[in-house]
């Protein structure tokens, strides 16, 4: 499952669809197409913008749901936790050390 994730994040234009889908969630396909074009320039049809999707889906980054015959998409950071919980673990406050002071020939008597 890892592996889906972290070659679904490798394209950027997969990284781009997930920042639309955060900044807005339950988008279709035609107005991911529209924010991809208006906010970022890229001129990806829709076949193309529907593959990155499969593959974001496959990877449980994008779940989607059907209401009547539109075709909503939603993000899905449960995998992302997965994986920032594996290497960070559970979070602690850590403890400030003070910087050491150097000896200096003059300090030392």
């Amino acid at each position: 499952m890892a592996d889906d994730v972290f070659k679904a994040l490798a394209d950027p234009t997969r990284r781009l669809i997930l920042d639309e889908l955060t900044d807005r969630n339950g988008q279709t396909l035609f107005e991911i197409c529209g924010r991809l074009v208006n906010r970022h320039g890229l001129g990806l049809s829709r076949q193309a913008v529907s593959q990155h999707l499969a593959v974001l889906e496959t990877a449980g980054l994008v779940i989607t749901r059907r209401e009547g015959r539109y075709k909503f998409h939603d993000l899905d950071t449960e995998p992302l936790e997965h994986i920032v919980s594996r290497w960070l673990g559970p979070r602690t406050p850590k403890t400030p050390q003070k910087p050491r002071t150097p000896k200096t020939p003059e300090s030392t008597p």
